[in-house]
């Protein structure tokens, strides 16, 4: 019994692998980036983990919120520009969803 190895499949499979990979990454960077644009950074609010893990404080988490609420009023843009950012942050999302939606649909339909 002799082992194949179809070359050509395989570096079918790295390719579509490197490309999903820099385009979801890149394309939700780029969505994370817009956000904060438009003046809406993401705030996760701390959860209890064990203590592996260093949890912030309620004050650190209020501060961190504040942070966010003055530097989106100190944005440079326009009402319109931040609009026009958000929408691209969605964009760059609806992007990323129909990449990882797209990858899922070839695993199980093929």
């Amino acid at each position: 019994m002799s082992i194949v190895i179809h070359w050509e499949a395989f570096f079918q499979v790295l390719g579509a692998a490197l490309v999903g990979t820099v385009v979801v990454v890149g394309f939700y960077a780029l969505g994370l980036r817009m956000m904060v644009r438009s003046g809406r950074s993401p705030v996760v609010t701390p959860a209890e983990f064990t203590d592996a893990i260093t949890v912030i404080s309620e004050k650190e988490a209020r501060r961190a919120a504040k942070a966010a609420v003055k530097a989106a009023k100190k944005s440079p843009l326009s009402g319109g520009q931040r609009t026009l950012a958000l929408l691209a942050a969605y964009g760059c999302f609806a992007v990323c969803l129909l990449a990882v939606v797209g990858g899922i649909l070839l695993i199980v339909v093929r």
